[in-house]
């Protein structure tokens, strides 16, 4: 599969590594030289140096023999006009990114308008996550498989002692309930039985959605639950408008931090009354303070600034405040953020990229999940009639290093898997996996040849 990459910026980069994994022929196109150049050095693809908009390069690529171009440059006109010229040139699939709020109310007009097949927004994309996590009643947050059935939850082992230094083994609280990943210290862990846990490990567990729920409620406990009514945000960007804007229509009484005075003018003139808009330095923990930040029930930092997101964070947990949410966008970051114990730590980059990864995996791929920045992915396949791997018992499939099938839905029913279990042709298996392994997960669900 061939696919071009306009725009070598944080999301182009993250999906060419993900590609790469997967075997697929990706070609970079930006026109800025200093970018092409470090995209050379760190990543094995085909880069121009060159404006995409223009139709002398598409041809000159031969973009008929691309299956997918994505647009993902600083503009969405200019995403919008890419991905329009690279379908009439031949291109089969195209996907531009659109940012801008205004653009929202006419996306299916303008994807019959320029024959382009999808539109990604990163931002509302994130608020919408954030505003999920904020109307769950844990403080734990939830990935949903197989239309709800199955669930993901992470969280700090610290928040349950009892588990600290224990082997997985001899945790019997996750009877059903399957871990499939250990991150610690920035660090990837897939575990066994005689694996132990420590303080500050973060664990991801998945299984049936209330046998999840069960475990979240149990340590979400030790905090207790609060109905979330008064949420600050510090930044007023895209990401905090269309959070301020889903979470008053919810009823939820919104203020914002915003430094840029005429930024607080368009959001006090677009948004809900029931957010308030506040001028000021967003570093400024006085200020933060003299606005109430201990009385509200949760927190997000959404500034273009992972540094203020994770600083300010701290400081609400530090308050006490419920649920605290920071929006980062650097791997170096991961570390810390599970030693601080923040609630959600949210990346724009990985969620754009796992649905984009979606398509491009195509056929029998449900859906794609990024986790732990990038690392890893959980990946929702239905079984092909002819896959080779249907019919035996998992034991016996010599499963790749690194993949775990976490569940299965066999006829509406949930299974955990075990060592006798097997899959059957139209079953949905949830699969987790490291993102070194992809090409290995591929290989592995192969479907038999002359089928």
């Amino acid at each position: 599969m061939k696919v071009l990459i306009i725009g070598a910026g944080k999301l182009g980069t993250k999906l060419a590594t993900a590609m790469l994994n997967a075997e697929i022929l990706v070609t970079i196109i930006d026109n800025d030289a200093k970018v092409i150049e470090t995209v050379k050095n760190h990543l094995d693809v085909l880069t121009v140096n060159a404006n995409g908009a223009v139709k002398g390069v598409l041809e000159e690529l031969k973009i008929d023999t691309y299956q997918m171009t994505i647009a993902v440059t600083d503009s969405d006109d200019t995403n919008i006009l890419i991905s329009s010229m690279a379908k009439k040139l031949g291109c089969k699939y195209t996907i531009a990114r659109i940012r801008t709020p205004e653009y929202g109310n006419q996306l299916e007009f303008l994807k019959k308008m320029y024959k382009i097949d999808r539109f990604i927004n990163p931002e509302l994309a994130t608020a919408n996550e954030i505003s999920r996590y904020l109307m769950e009643s844990t403080t734990f947050y939830f990935g949903d498989y197989a239309h709800g059935k199955i669930a993901l939850v992470n969280f700090n082992v610290k928040n349950s002692p009892r588990f600290v230094g224990k082997k997985l083994s001899d945790i019997s609280q996750i009877d059903r309930l399957l871990i499939v990943a250990i991150s610690r210290n920035g660090y990837t862990i897939i575990p066994n039985g005689a694996t132990a846990l420590e303080e500050n490990d973060v664990i991801y567990v998945i299984g049936k959605h209330e046998k999840v729920a069960d475990i979240a409620n149990e340590l979400s406990a030790i905090r207790g639950k609060k109905p979330i009514k008064k949420v600050m945000i510090l930044g007023g960007g895209k990401i905090g408008f269309y959070l301020a804007n889903k979470l008053t229509q919810k009823g939820m009484s919104v203020k914002i931090i915003e430094s840029n005075m005429d930024r607080c003018k368009v959001l006090s003139e677009t948004l809900h009354d029931n957010a308030l808009v506040i001028h000021g330095n967003g570093t400024d923990i006085n200020l933060l303070e003299e606005e109430n930040l201990a009385d509200m029930d949760a927190f997000i930092g959404a500034t273009g600034f992972d540094e203020q997101n994770l600083f300010m964070s701290l400081r609400a947990k530090q308050l006490n405040v419920h649920k605290v949410v920071a929006k980062i966008s650097r791997q170096s970051y991961v570390p810390i953020i599970e030693k601080l114990g923040i609630d959600l730590a949210i990346n724009p980059v990985n969620i754009s990229a796992s649905e984009i990864l979606k398509h491009i995996r195509g056929g029998q791929v449900v859906s794609v999940s990024l986790l732990l920045d990038g690392q890893a992915e959980v990946t929702e396949i239905i079984a092909a009639e002819n896959l080779k791997v249907l019919n035996t018992p998992l034991k016996d499939i010599n499963i790749p290093e690194g993949v775990i099938i976490g569940a299965i839905v066999h006829n509406n029913k949930v299974i955990i898997p075990q060592g006798d279990s097997i899959i059957k042709a139209g079953d949905l298996m949830v699969i987790f996996s490291l993102l070194s392994k992809v090409q290995s997960l591929e290989t592995f669900f192969r479907l038999k040849e002359g089928r």
